[in-house]
């Protein structure tokens, strides 16, 4: 299993959710682990600095342990748009930054390393730059975590298309029951729902990874177990 990049189709899709959930799936089975989230708004002040809720979750899923400043190298405290949060702060990185930042944790080649985005594909990281450009730097397969809810058709189909006109692959999408208290056989119409389902499978043209339901009311390491079970890894059969 090579490194990942985890997108999503839109700010609270599920993107942590999902790379917790693999990585705690990746530790079962006894795999090394590293989850990576290089920035971050909406950061909570600290005895020990700005940390990240994302980025937490994602390190309590990394076998061996790693420094919080290595998972989350650019920390911003508002929770709006990182690109102006960083701006607010003064300290705007670049995708020179970026890749620098990543570049020491991708060469231990864990046995699976997940580098999350932030919101969706075309996220900008900068006046010039998208987070998207961190993905083609590195050259990362993407897994794309879809929210299921109205308008996920298009805005994943939208996503797909993006991901692969950068030049790099899918390698699959994960789909997250974002609405609370709804099970795969209660959204609405349970047909018209798995006929969604087949729709994204089709127009994806990528495997899935899995779907997940709601996952709620439990902490962070308790949901990531819950989905680990829902989930299977990249590249297995």
């Amino acid at each position: 299993m090579p490194a990942y990049f985890v997108t999503g189709t839109d700010t609270d899709a599920g993107k942590t959710l999902v790379a917790s959930g693999l990585l705690a799936l990746a530790r079962r089975r006894g795999h090394t682990t590293l989850g990576l989230k290089p920035v971050a708004s909406g950061c909570d002040a600290t005895p020990q600095g700005l940390r990240n809720i994302d980025a937490l979750t994602l390190g309590e899923q990394s076998t061996p342990e790693v420094p919080y400043d290595v998972l989350n190298p650019y920390a911003y405290a508002p929770a709006i748009a990182p690109h102006l949060a960083a701006r607010r702060a003064g300290d705007v990185p670049t995708l020179d930054d970026l890749v620098a930042a990543t570049a020491d944790p991708l060469a231990w080649q864990r046995d699976l390393t997940l580098v999350e985005g932030a919101g969706g594909w075309r996220v900008p990281l900068n006046d010039d730059e998208d987070l998207a450009g961190l993905a083609k730097r590195l050259e990362l397969p993407v897994i794309l975590v879809v929210g299921l809810k109205l308008g996920c058709l298009n805005h994943a189909i939208l996503s797909a298309e993006a991901i692969r006109a950068d030049g790099l692959q899918l390698a699959g999408w994960i789909g997250n029951l974002v609405e609370p208290g709804l099970s795969f056989d209660e959204a609405g119409d349970a047909a018209l729902y798995h006929d969604n389902l087949d729709t994204l499978t089709r127009r994806l043209s990528a495997p899935n990874l899995g779907i997940l339901p709601h996952l709620a009311g439990e902490s962070p390491a308790a949901r990531a177990e819950a989905a680990a079970d829902y989930l299977r890894l990249p590249g297995s059969d």
